[in-house]
């Protein structure tokens, strides 16, 4: 039985992602967002590398998010007498 723990530990414990896992996650992530808008906001009149276009990317990337993610309300919904449009 304790070994059986001790595995069921182990597996658990290797997939956890360590912190330079995690920081290198994050970095991909980053210099996708900066290959991907950041044209568009040199495009804007940017100039590349500064706050404000760091900014335009950022903003860019969570307006690209909202429309991908978010949840559109339905215009039908139902009572107790039927559905509804």
């Amino acid at each position: 039985m304790r070994t059986f723990i001790a595995s069921i530990l182990i597996v658990l414990i290797s997939g956890c992602a360590t912190q330079a896992d995690r920081t290198a996650q994050v970095q991909r992530e980053v210099d996708e967002m900066i290959a991907t808008y950041g044209p568009a906001c040199d495009k804007l009149g940017y100039k590349s590398a500064t706050d404000p276009w760091r900014d335009c990317v950022l903003r860019l990337n969570a307006r690209d998010n909202l429309a991908r993610y978010s949840t559109t309300p339905t215009t039908t919904w139902r009572t107790r007498r039927g559905w509804h449009s």
